[in-house]
């Protein structure tokens, strides 16, 4: 669990984190290097989920060695199926992290949402939906394993 007190600007409580998977933690149907680490610490503190609409048809393999739930989308409307997500399991206590159009209303919906500058880069919507922007899938494991860093970025 995630508990700090961001100075002029919040308290966060969160105990769920919900990642999207193409672009921000894969790309090209692989794993980004040393995302396997980052999530299985990250699920010693934090309840994870990846949302995908697996488009490639892997997903269930790729995340086969990761203690995370994969949720695959259902419909045709991945934004409106991610943020609903969200907001099931309690916006206030969760962490989004994604690069893509799909994922901004995800993004601002949770508590904290995070926006990834991967190698397939960011949509505009998902840093206009994000309170944090981080250059990549591995900083973002490391800012919420050390939430001082959260706290020196959000602080007002």
């Amino acid at each position: 669990m995630l508990d700090i007190n961001i100075p002029g600007c919040k308290s966060l409580k969160v105990e769920k984190i919900v990642f999207d998977l193409n672009g921000t933690l894969a790309c090209d149907g692989e794993l980004i290097a040393g995302v396997k680490e980052g999530i299985n610490r990250l699920a010693e503190e934090f309840e994870l989920y990846v949302l995908t609409a697996d488009t490639l048809g892997n997903a269930e393999n790729l995340l086969k060695d990761l203690n995370i739930e994969l949720v695959i989308i259902e419909g045709n409307d991945g934004s409106k199926f991610k943020a609903d997500f969200v907001e099931k399991l309690g916006r206030k206590r969760v962490i989004a992290v994604g690069n893509g159009n799909n994922d901004a209303q995800m993004l601002k919906n949770a508590e904290l949402g995070i926006a990834v500058i991967g190698p397939e880069g960011t949509a505009r919507g998902a840093l206009m939906g994000a309170e944090l922007i981080s250059r990549e899938i591995n900083d973002v494991f490391d800012l919420i394993s050390n939430p001082e860093r959260i706290r020196a970025t959000l602080r007002k």
